[in-house]
């Protein structure tokens, strides 16, 4: 079993821009249509801002007018985990990588096939590693 990273809050804020920080670290929400990938369309791989598992594919992101890149599903399925979210007394499926518990977004029930899900992941909670062809 791989040990998961834990850093003070200190170091987080040492390593992760505030804007990371707020999102990644304390839950937050970057605003829609404002993050750094949500209209990416290069090949490659989205990794965890935190740490640097790798979380999404390219292949498998797809364009859902949210604002917000979005993936049908995660590049392995150990990466990533959810929990439950009942904040702004909403019912939701939150995202974390499974590496670090860093707050990626929210998985929702309305996605293409072949899965049917919609990862909503907020930019700030990702860097994105191109591929050559």
């Amino acid at each position: 079993m791989v040990q998961k990273i834990q850093k003070s809050e200190s170091e987080w804020k040492e390593q992760l821009t505030p804007e990371q920080f707020k999102v990644a670290r304390k839950k937050g929400t970057e605003r829609a249509f404002t993050g750094a990938y949500h209209d990416n369309k290069e090949k490659g791989v989205y990794k965890c801002v935190c740490c640097g598992t790798e979380l999404f594919s390219s292949q498998t992101k797809f364009d859902s007018g949210t604002g917000w890149p979005s993936f049908w599903s995660p590049i392995q399925e150990g990466n990533v985990a959810e929990e439950e979210d009942r904040a702004l007394f909403m019912r939701r499926t939150e995202v974390l990588c499974a590496n670090c518990d860093a707050h990626l977004g929210h998985v929702f029930p309305d996605g293409p096939k072949p899965t049917g899900l919609r990862y909503c992941i907020n930019s700030a909670s990702l860097n994105f590693e191109k591929v050559e062809d």
